[in-house]
This record gives structure tokens, C-alpha cells and sequence, in this order.
């Protein structure tokens, strides 16, 4: 039997053949360590998706290995919300940092960044003008597809009231409208319109989302929520359909202030690839729904987050002190790296923050003076840089005050391990905005650190597991399921309890597989 593997079939283990199963999943090469003398800045956009964690999840209930590529550990890390301070004042999100052990290397410090969106209570959301463009090609007619992607949005739509609007736009072999702009307290007529939706037909998705932002554009709300959301399995095979084509049109869309979210559904010819990449140049995120309950959390429980906007083409950028970071690696992430120089450029795309939403961020540090327990990357001694230091030296006059040398040395020899800056743009501005702010380790030990940051760090270390990483040092799944089952803290709705049976599903499951 060709495809993903089963329980039955005992494949070796991190065995996926992925040459018989249309699931596509874009190649991840790990990050590795850098050194700060050749490296000194690291630079990312932010990722609020958690697409690949309930994939993953999906591929372990149905006793299934997730094929490695599947498994982005800044997504599975961000599926969960973290209990950061709501910001203050004006600002959008609040910045937390937090240093303490690395759980699976007594060698390594693990630094987490946090970003805590704004929460709006669902009453004070302003007025949404949404289109749902929705797959009904033949690929969607199974149980998992089309009627759960039903299912879904009949909860969202429970949650509008008159102040929205609702569009309903189809594509398969060709794309139409099937409920022209309707008050969102019309539920009658819209739960009618998706009621009626069957599957059948090629798959014009290029097609599909022109007409959509067409329609979204003609009602758009000035200061309100104005969104498509593309619900598919990614299957775009009419048209416009290879990735780079479909991006470009996202693209040339997203200056109107017009944002995506994007829902895939189904097995076995998911296009997860595709559809990560949409979100990522339009403006938006990224959900997969497998269950009806995850169909809740992203259209109901976290519709703030998911429909609105408060921060777009968020950065990061942080500076290692090479006196105190002999090496550091940022956990995950791999899909959202940036040239640093892109850190200031405003033109460039970077991530969304919805309202209510949690960012979290972990960086691996091998401090000055640790013996590493891992290969450090080298070069060989260059030949200009000690007269290229000098030159730059004889014209420190021109420099800036906060870039002069004498600074820049005080600045090396102070407890700062690191200097993080973040850059964000208004929902619908073009100029970004700076935050900068230091960060230091005060020797916390991984028993006194949060409950936040030792779940996040449990997660990381299942990604590891999953990813079969070269970095995961003493991680096994029994270290994970004990770490995050003491840093479960509230859990009001159980998401971290589901992780830690997560976790020992898998268990079982690897000790089947590795037989």
C-alpha cells in the first residue's frame, strides 16, 4: 500500500514515502548554531499559525508518523496561548523575555521572546466585511473535506450580527458567486447558501480568489475587518495553480488592505505547502482544521485573533553580545528567516498579529566559556577585517551616536546577553514602528522558570522527536511528557492536557513503528 505509513506496515523509523501521497509539504533545513563574530544578528517574521501542530495531530491519531517535513516547531510552540501581560498604553502587544536552562543540554541557556496581542472582547470587534471562498471541486467530497468545512463556518457565521457582511464565492472547474453580500443577522439565507454546496469538478482556485477580493474590494469597510477566507485542501489544478503563480496574485491584492485566512481540510492530497505560502504573502494565517473542535477554537473561541488584525508585517531582529554568546540557534522559524538588511525595509512582507494573539519565540545559547556539546560552525582568519576595523575606526565621526565604537565596547562588556528589536506597522499603515530592549541572564534554573516557559520548551522538544533533530541533545518523550505535564499550570480549555496524551500516543505508536 502506497502513501503514508500505517500501524500495520512497521516501517523503519522516520520512514514517510511521500512519492505515492499528493501531500506536500515545503522542505525545512533546520536552523544551526551561528557564532556572533560571524553572524551577529538574527532577523524573522513572526509566525502565529498553528496549522502544524493539528496536523500533526491529525497524522498521530490516525496512527500515522507525520512525515518530518510536516512538523514546523514554531507552529506546534504557537498553537498555544501563553499567560504574557496584555500590553500597556498605546502599543499593540506587549514584549516579554524570560532566560533559564535548556531542558535537553545542561550546556545550553534557552531564551524564550514572547508578544502578547491586545485582547478585544468579541463584542467591541469592529464591523467585518467577509467573503468565503470555498472549495467545492471534486477533491473536497469526503467526510473530512467539504461537510466538515460546512460545519465550520456554520459556527463562524452563528457568531455575526448585522453590523457584518457575508459573501459566499464557489470555485471548481470555474469560479461564481453563490450569495451576493448579505447582513450577517440574515443567518437563514446564508446557512441556506452553504447548505446547498456539494462537491464535483476541477479545481480554477486562481479564479476563485480574483472574484473573491473583486467582491470583497466592492464592500470594502473603511476601519473595519475586511477578509477572505479561503477554506480548501489546496488542490488548485485549473488555471492559475502553480504556487509561484498563485503567490503573485495574492500579492498584487494585499495592498488593499484586504486579509486572508486560509483553512485546509482533508487528507491525503493536502497541499499544505501552497496554502502556508498563501497566508504568508496575503496578509493573513493559516489554520488546519481536522475535527469539529478545532473548527471552535480557530472560528469561535479565538475569532478575535483569527479576524482581526492589530499589527501587520511584524519583525524581529536580535544582536548577540559575542562576550557573553559563544554560539546561539533560533528554535523553528526556518520558513520565516530574513535578510537582516530586510529588518528595516518597509516594503518587505513580514507577519501578521491578530488580537488576542501570542507569539512565542526560543533561541538556543551556548555561553562564553561553556564547552560546547555540539559542532560550532568556522571560517578560515580573513585577510581585511583587522584594517577594515581600523578604517571604520578613523571614521567613527560619521556614525551615529548609538553606533559609535567606544559605545558599541561598553555596550559588550555589560550583563546584556542580547538586544532584541521588533518592527510592526499599523493594520493599514505603510510606515513601521521600533521597539527595542535589552535582555539579560540572571542564572534562573529551569525549576524556578514559568509554567510558559517550560511548556513552550516541552513542545520544542517534541518538535525535535518529530523532526528527528540533530539538536534535541537528551530529549525523550518521557522528559517531554513530565516537563509539560508540570508546567500544565490552568489549562481552562485543555489544550495542554490534549498535547501530553498527544505526546504518549506517540510514545506508543514509536515503540510499534521501531519494532
Amino acid at each position: 500500500m502506497g502513501g503514508i505509513t500505517t500501524l500495520a506496515e512497521a516501517p523503519p523509523p522516520g520512514w514517510y514515502d511521500d512519492g505515492l501521497d499528493r501531500e506536500e509539504y515545503n522542505p525545512i533545513d533546520e536552523n544551526r548554531f551561528q557564532r556572533p563574530s560571524d553572524s551577529p544578528l538574527s532577523t524573522f517574521s513572526i509566525d502565529v499559525d498553528g496549522a502544524s501542530y493539528s496536523n500533526v495531530r491529525r497524522f498521530i491519531n490516525d496512527s500515522q508518523r507525520p512525515p518530518i517535513d510536516a512538523v514546523r516547531i514554531e507552529e506546534l510552540i504557537n498553537y498555544f496561548t501563553y499567560d504574557y501581560p496584555e500590553p500597556s498604553g498605546n502599543r499593540p502587544f506587549s514584549i516579554n523575555t524570560e532566560v533559564s536552562e535548556a531542558p535537553w543540554s545542561d550546556r545550553r541557556r534557552l531564551v524564550q521572546i514572547g508578544i502578547q496581542g491586545k485582547t478585544i472582547p468579541t463584542a467591541n470587534l469592529p464591523d467585518s466585511n467577509l467573503v468565503f471562498l470555498l472549495d467545492v471541486s471534486g477533491s473536497m467530497d469526503a467526510p473530512d473535506k467539504l461537510p466538515l468545512l460546512k460545519s465550520a463556518i456554520r459556527l463562524l457565521v452563528n457568531e455575526l450580527d448585522e453590523d457584518d457582511t457575508v459573501s459566499i464565492v464557489v470555485y471548481a472547474g470555474a469560479a461564481g458567486v453563490v450569495l451576493e453580500p448579505t447582513r450577517g443577522d440574515e443567518k437563514d439565507a446564508i446557512l441556506d447558501a452553504i447548505e446547498q454546496l456539494s462537491a464535483g469538478g476541477s479545481t480554477a482556485g486562481g479564479a476563485g480568489i480574483q472574484l473573491a477580493y473583486d467582491l470583497a474590494r466592492s464592500h470594502f469597510i473603511d476601519g473595519g475587518n475586511n477578509r477572505i477566507i479561503l477554506a480548501t485542501d489546496g488542490d488548485f489544478n485549473v488555471g492559475t495553480s502553480s504556487e509561484g503563480e498563485l503567490i503573485r496574485l495574492i500579492e498584487a491584492q494585499r495592498e488593499d488592505d484586504i486579509f486572508l485566512t486560509v483553512l485546509g481540510f482533508g487528507t491525503g492530497n493536502l497541499q499544505d505547502a501552497k496554502m502556508e505560502q498563501l497566508a504568508n504573502h496575503g496578509n493573513g494565517n493559516y489554520a488546519y482544521i481536522d475535527n469539529i473542535l478545532e473548527a471552535k477554537k480557530v472560528l469561535v473561541n479565538e475569532i478575535g485573533a483569527t479576524l482581526l488584525t492589530i499589527a501587520k508585517d511584524v519583525k524581529i531582529q536580535v544582536e548577540f553580545n559575542p562576550a557573553k554568546v559563544q554560539a546561539y540557534r533560533l528554535v523553528g522559524y526556518e520558513n520565516r528567516l530574513l535578510r537582516d538588511e530586510e529588518f528595516n525595509d518597509d516594503t518587505r512582507d513580514a507577519g501578521e498579529l491578530g488580537a488576542g494573539h501570542s507569539v512565542t519565540a526560543l533561541y538556543e545559547i551556548i555561553p562564553v566559556g561553556t564547552e560546547p556539546d555540539v559542532d560550532l560552525p568556522s571560517v578560515d582568519e580573513l585577510r581585511y577585517q583587522d584594517s577594515a576595523s581600523s578604517a571604520n575606526s578613523a571614521n567613527s565621526a560619521s556614525l551615529p551616536d548609538s553606533e559609535d565604537p567606544a559605545d558599541l565596547s561598553a555596550t559588550a562588556d555589560s550583563d546584556e546577553l542580547m538586544w532584541v528589536k521588533l518592527r510592526y506597522k499599523e493594520p493599514t499603515g505603510d510606515v513601521s514602528q521600533l521597539i527595542e530592549l535589552p535582555v539579560t541572564d540572571r542564572g534562573v534554573a529551569l525549576d524556578r522558570s514559568s509554567d510558559d516557559f517550560r511548556f513552550a520548551a516541552a513542545v520544542a522538544m517534541f518538535g525535535m522527536v518529530l523532526r528527528e533533530s540533530d539538536f534535541a541533545g537528551t530529549t525523550t518523550l518521557d522528559r517531554v511528557e513530565t516537563l509539560a505535564r508540570a508546567a500544565r499550570g490552568d489549562d481552562r480549555d485543555g489544550y495542554r492536557s490534549e498535547f501530553i496524551r498527544l505526546v504518549e500516543t506517540y510514545g506508543l505508536l514509536d515503540r510499534r513503528l521501531d519494532r
